[in-house]
């Protein structure tokens, strides 16, 4: 998995590129959080839960139902979030889903259940671009083999997401400038 500071690098990309008008702060805040919520199932491990469960590390809190579900409460806190609901939703969904998304580009661990409940298949993206180095869990992330991780991600998930970020400022600008009655 990336480590949960490279999680972030998803919805901290959306929204800087966006602004703040289009996510607040505190969706911003809820959307770094939600990214890095489906680790929590490393939590299970201390109840007996074996790695290759669906209850398991990258299993049901890394399925794209998950995801889903987290979108919805977080909508119905939308209010709380200073954002429209529908904004909300989708800010988080992508935030939610963006974590299955990124472990499925790591070098190593059994996969992402995307698919649970329906199925408990864990899946990787192709191998070609299977490019970021699995970070070790717990106490071990504070390794030689943790800043390994660090400078994997440092080449392959932040220049993309500030890349990103920067693709959607300058689109966010030249529309601001549009005179009104231009083109679309």
């Amino acid at each position: 998995m990336p480590t949960v500071f490279s999680h972030a690098a998803v919805p901290l990309a959306l929204g800087l590129g966006l602004g703040r008008e289009a996510v607040p702060p505190r969706l911003l805040a809820a959307g770094v959080l939600v990214s890095a919520l489906p680790d929590l199932d490393v939590l299970t491990h201390a109840w007996g839960v074996s790695y290759a469960a669906p209850l398991g590390h990258r299993g049901f809190s890394h399925s794209l139902l998950f995801a889903v579900v987290v979108a919805l409460v977080g909508a119905a806190a939308a209010r709380a979030l200073r954002a429209p609901p529908g904004r909300a939703l989708a800010f988080l969904l992508v935030a939610g889903a963006s974590h299955g998304a990124l472990d499925s580009l790591t070098t190593g661990g059994l996969g992402v259940a995307f698919l649970w409940p329906w199925s408990d298949e864990r899946f990787f993206a192709p191998r070609a671009v299977r490019v970021i180095a699995v970070s070790p869990l717990g106490l071990h992330f504070f390794s030689r083999r943790g800043l390994t991780v660090l400078a994997s991600e440092l080449v392959w998930i932040w220049p993309a997401a500030l890349a990103s970020s920067l693709i959607l400022m300058l689109e966010r600008r030249r529309r601001s400038r549009r005179r009104p009655g231009g083109r679309a």
